[in-house]
């Protein structure tokens, strides 16, 4: 009896003291409250807000098969006799990068699955954030207050794209030794600076002895610790401003509809990791992907046949092989315009112009206001035909990459197949453009038929004088409310000359250049019947948390 006295003292006592160190540590570290902060927070309910969980999960299946691959692999450059188990290459010299990959592949317990694995997370990594940025550009979610999380992600899926090309570097062999040749003449096209970054990277005159072990720690290390860095601030953003969500009954710009984050969103996000493993551990195991044994070590003198990078640098090699070799000789010096134009320039401006797109919109739209709301395309055309052209162009780029394997495959001339993409790099982005822009001013068309007319409701009437005519059912007020609850912007008016008497020069010019591309971007629209008592309705279910002063999820 006095020892079940003694241990119940006891069991106060440290009760009390845990619930003394967590009062005080929550006084200094208000830990608590951030719990209930991020436990309370709301999710939306839809697949494609998925796509960015899918990147998280694919690079933490990334990091986990990396840090095992760095165990085994060795990134010196140092030729050595091949003495392993693989037979057609006994006693062939290379480098000990590529020795080490091949030993991680036929010596190593299970070291082909986690290095397939490895390869096939990269490919998800990389898919997934295109695919996020393209959700996030054709709902209109980098608008006001999200355009710092819109700059994270580009920068994200620069530092992919670097990760993705260092790391297919890495085996040495014959394959990514002619990507890294071809690395090599893009950055001697550089005017002046080319030369000498080169020789940086190489360690001396191509191949040179350091370029493996200088791109191993950026593999492993330096851009790693930015992705994992720019996530975090990303997720954190995200946490802050709340996620945008598709218009509908209850659904606002001041609210978010969806699931709690814990247990309901942390069960179903759980889920998805394990899909995600699961299926690269499948794909790993049954679908073969960068066999380097069967394209041998890398010479300098011998170029594999059929090199064909992956599919998200496909597009850089397609410019560099359709754009003609042409070159000019200024001041002492070569200007190389194919890879200088193709493989720096056109990517330069490509980024520049995701970068700066959120505040171009910003600036033709003159919206101040904070937007949560996700646009359908059909809304915007403009920004869906430029975001739909620039995926044309992508594709033409793509299938110019690979322009030898399709001339053999269907056996067409190399160079009558290398001009009809060259005229579709100008001809299909524009007839795409078109096509999209009419295509959403016909979906925007037929709805206002619906609201209108109502919906065919498969059943025609006769008349007394014999005519059949079919009926329609109205739309019901879910319907009408998931049509009409869109935010359709209107071009800024015209700059007028006597209101603008004060503004001279460089200022007005900019102010009718803003007025006529805002005219172009939105003048293209379907004119929806509504009252203005409905117009009110809509204005208020659209406007952001600024317009009334405060925030609910529900």
């Amino acid at each position: 009896m006095p020892g079940s006295r003694r241990e119940v003292r006891l069991r106060n006592t440290a009760r009390r003291a845990v619930v003394r160190g967590a009062d005080g540590l929550d006084a200094r570290l208000p830990l608590s409250e951030l719990a209930r902060s991020v436990v309370r927070r709301v999710f939306p309910d839809h697949w494609s807000f998925l796509l960015g969980e899918l990147a998280l999960y694919s690079f933490i299946v990334l990091l986990l098969t990396g840090v095992f691959l760095t165990i085994f692999f060795d990134p010196s450059m140092r030729e050595t006799p091949y003495q392993g188990s693989y037979e057609p290459l006994r006693g062939v010299l290379m480098s000990q990068a590529y020795l080490s990959t091949l030993r991680i592949s036929f010596d190593v317990r299970g070291g082909l699955l986690i290095r397939q694995i490895h390869h096939w997370a990269a490919l998800l990594f990389l898919a997934a954030i295109g695919a996020h940025m393209l959700r996030v550009f054709f709902t209109g979610a980098f608008r006001r207050p999200r355009e710092a999380n819109w700059l994270v992600g580009v920068t994200l899926f620069l530092l992919a794209l670097l990760e993705g090309f260092t790391g297919y570097s890495l085996p040495d062999d014959l394959l990514s030794g002619t990507g890294l040749r071809i690395a090599q003449g893009i950055t001697l096209s550089i005017p002046l600076a080319g030369t000498y970054l080169s020789f940086f990277a190489f360690g001396g005159e191509y191949p040179g002895e350091d370029i493996v072990s200088r791109l191993y720690p950026v593999h492993i290390l330096l851009v790693p610790g930015l992705l994992l860095g720019l996530i975090t601030v990303h997720i954190l953003l995200v946490f802050t401003l709340k996620h945008t969500h598709w218009p509908g009954p209850g659904r606002t710009g001041r609210n978010v509809v969806g699931l709690p984050f814990f247990p309901q969103y942390v069960a179903k996000s759980a889920g998805l990791f394990f899909t995600v493993f699961g299926l690269l551990a499948v794909l790993g195991a049954v679908a073969q992907i960068n066999p380097i044994w069967t394209y041998g070590p890398y010479r300098a003198d011998v170029v594999s046949t059929g090199a064909q990078p992956d599919w998200y640098v496909g597009f850089l090699e397609g410019a560099l092989r359709l754009m003609p070799g042409v070159e000019t000789r200024l001041w002492g010096h070569t200007i190389m315009w194919n890879p200088l134009l193709t493989a720096v320039v056109l990517p330069g401006i490509l980024f520049a112009l995701l970068y700066a797109y959120p505040f171009f919109e910003r600036w033709i739209t003159g919206a101040p206001g904070e937007r949560h709301l996700c646009d359908r395309p059909r809304d915007r055309p403009v920004r869906t035909a430029l975001g739909v052209a620039a995926l044309s162009c992508y594709a033409v780029l793509l299938l110019a990459g690979g322009q030898d394997i399709l001339a053999f495959v269907f056996d067409v001339p190399v160079h009558a197949l290398t001009r009809v993409l060259r005229i579709g790099f100008f001809a299909v982005p524009v007839t795409v453009f078109w096509l999209t822009r009419r295509l959403c001013l016909a979906l925007q068309s037929r709805e206002r038929r619906l609201l209108d007319e109502g919906e065919a409701s498969g059943l025609v009437r006769q008349s007394a004088e014999g005519g059949f005519h079919p009926q329609h059912r109205a739309l019901t007020a879910v319907e009408r409310y998931a049509v009409l609850a869109r935010e359709r912007p209107w071009p800024l008016r015209p700059v007028d000359d006597d209101a603008d008497a004060g503004h001279r020069g460089m200022r007005r010019r900019l102010d009718r250049a803003r007025s006529a591309i805002s005219a172009w971007y939105y003048q293209d629209r379907i004119v929806y019947p509504t009252t203005a008592e409905q117009r009110r309705k809509i204005d208020a279910t659209t406007a952001g948390p600024d317009a009334h002063g405060s925030t609910d999820d529900g």
